[in-house]
């Protein structure tokens, strides 16, 4: 009996850890179609109006609850406009954005940091 239960539990983990990470190429698709990009910027670099999103630091709950109830001036996107789900697969999609270049990989930068 233990170990039906073990397994039944380990299942059950899987399950939960597949729908937590998302479908990256799904989340693509979303972050184009829902435009997201026009104020985060293709790559997720951020801009004038959007934060550097690529490759957050956030958690998918952390980014819908985020997205759910922002501060500053983006507006609130409720469950009826994107779902966790659809959500989730954004954050998948940003973990797959590569982040900044550290300042050593930008010569010009480079070369100011050791003037």
């Amino acid at each position: 009996m233990k170990i039906v239960c073990a397994v039944v539990a380990m299942l059950v983990a899987a399950i939960a850890s597949s729908q937590s990470s998302g479908n990256a190429e799904n989340g693509k698709r979303l972050f184009l179609r829902d435009g997201c990009w026009e104020c985060h910027g293709y790559a997720g670099q951020g801009s004038r109006d959007g934060a550097r999103i690529a490759s957050t630091a956030l958690n998918a709950q952390g980014l819908i609850r985020y997205v759910r109830r922002p501060s500053g001036a983006m507006p609130a996107y409720i469950d009826k406009v994107i779902t966790d789900q659809e959500l989730t697969d954004i954050w998948a999609y940003l973990k797959t954005l590569p982040g900044p270049k550290p300042v050593k990989d930008i010569p010009i930068l480079d070369q100011m940091k050791n003037e």
